[in-house]
């Protein structure tokens, strides 16, 4: 298995619940994490009924134990139902 050498570009897929305010949350909640994350770095793709929203957003990872708390956090959001 190889191993991931940081830092790099890492990209976190979130899907949750779409509301008003659904990528906005994410978006805030990555950036407590790398807070050089700006929109730029953000691609959301709605399902196709509307209901839920795919977020990918991507990041400049620092290290295993920042990735480790950032998907600890993301999962912790009531409306998100995975993160990959």
């Amino acid at each position: 298995m190889p191993k991931i050498e940081f830092p790099c570009a890492y990209p976190i897929k979130v899907m949750g619940l779409a509301s008003v305010d659904f990528q906005q949350d994410i978006l805030a909640l990555v950036q407590r994490h790398a807070p050089e994350v700006g929109e730029e770095h953000v691609k959301v793709r709605p399902s196709n009924n509307g209901n839920y929203l795919a977020i990918t957003v991507t990041i400049e990872a620092t290290g295993i134990d920042q990735l480790s708390v950032l998907f600890e956090d993301l999962k912790a959001h009531s409306s998100v139902k995975m993160v990959l």
